[in-house]
């Protein structure tokens, strides 16, 4: 490998984004904002870097194993670098928001980094953009930001959206305590293991992950298990967001994942992951926590990168080359009727070969707009 080739390689898991598709992320983060700030979703922005202690408080406690570390040579103290910024909004509405009237609803879109991937999801840095709705508790308000991030994403051009609910909560109300046997057993919904780890709450534990699916079918056969008080109240909760998302996003797919509980670290109630046609891969998650004085919180983060390629590409703006000689205001009048203009920098003598090279469908010439495939 030459020096150069060297010298151009990233760390694993980081990846230089190039045209066309930086122009379409930051589309695409520009309309989900439009379309959360629409509905009442108030942007703030969060630094990508923070005290150490004060990023892992709170509902952060979880992300520690997740967390780039670095000294800060001003303060000498420990820093990390974010690795989720719904945290962060945690902090923001239990400190310097916490007078703000409730609920309290916010939006935030940034990168943000963690210390490894996975075999699903590679990428170290990756973008979030999302919404959480604090101080309200119920399942209007986990409906509320359901049907606010799908209804985002199908403006965006988004199909076969299938939002999958989960309740990570719903096992230990069945068992109590579960080991790790037990939660390998779930994670990989193995039916045998399940009855020989779950004791006197195989047979049961067995039947719930058996459940799983379309959500309908997944409540009437819940419906008929003998669940512990505690589980059956848990699950009640569900079956009212199946109810309240019927009523305000009625063509919505939602299925249900009764044991699932990986990558829900700080969540204390109803969760779900967001799937896309042409994603193999889920493309955003949420659910429900609570902040550290006991505030009730909700909230969606999409990824950015699954969304690139999961949603339709925007198309390509016009681009009109313009000679070097062409009068800045001729330039700026075509600009804003919606051209993008690639100007020359020397007189050429092949205006239309410099036009194909450059991108360029168009020529201006002569104050006429040519298409390049005509002629003169």
């Amino acid at each position: 490998m030459s020096d150069s080739s060297a010298k151009t390689l990233l760390p694993e898991g980081l990846r230089d984004v190039l045209p066309p598709d930086a122009a379409f992320e930051g589309q695409m983060i520009d309309q989900l904002s439009r379309s959360f700030a629409q509905n009442g979703y108030d942007l703030v922005r969060t630094p990508l870097v923070e005290f150490e202690d004060t990023l892992l408080s709170g509902v952060g406690a979880a992300m520690g194993g997740r967390i780039f570390r670095m000294l800060d040579p001003v303060s000498h103290r420990t820093l990390g670098v974010r690795t989720d910024i719904t945290t962060q909004i945690a902090r923001l509405a239990g400190t310097r928001l916490a007078a703000a009237p409730r609920p309290l609803r916010l939006t935030y879109a940034g990168p943000v980094l963690r210390v490894r991937g996975s075999q699903l999801e590679p990428e170290r840095q990756f973008t979030q953009a999302g919404i959480e709705l604090i101080g309200a508790e119920g399942a209007a308000a986990d409906a509320e930001v359901i049907a606010v991030t799908s209804e985002a994403l199908a403006v965006l051009g988004g199909s076969g959206i299938v939002v999958d609910l989960a309740l990570p909560t719903l096992v230990n109300a069945i068992v109590g305590r579960v080991d790790n046997g037990l939660r390998a057993a779930l994670d990989h919904k193995d039916v045998a293991q399940i009855r020989s780890r779950g004791g006197a709450h195989g047979d049961l534990l067995a039947a719930v992950t058996a459940a799983s699916g379309p959500i309908d079918a997944a409540v009437s056969r819940m419906a008929s298990l003998a669940l512990p008080d505690g589980a059956r109240r848990a699950w009640a909760t569900v079956v009212a967001l199946r109810d309240a998302l019927r009523e305000s996003a009625p063509g919505l797919q939602l299925t249900v994942d009764t044991v699932e509980s990986r990558g829900f670290e700080y969540h204390s109630g109803i969760t779900f992951s967001l799937f896309a046609a042409g994603s193999q891969r889920e493309i955003g998650r949420g659910g429900r926590y609570l902040l550290p004085s006991g505030e009730p919180a909700t909230g969606a983060t999409l990824i950015i990168e699954p969304l690139l390629v999961a949603l339709p590409k925007a198309e390509r703006s016009r681009r009109i080359y313009v000679a070097a000689a062409t009068e800045r205001a001729q330039v700026r009048q075509l600009q804003a009727a919606g051209w993008i203009t690639i100007a020359g920098l020397a007189v050429s003598s092949d205006q239309r070969a410099d036009a194909r090279r450059l991108g360029c469908d168009h020529v201006y010439e002569q104050g006429k707009i040519v298409p390049l495939e005509k002629k003169l």
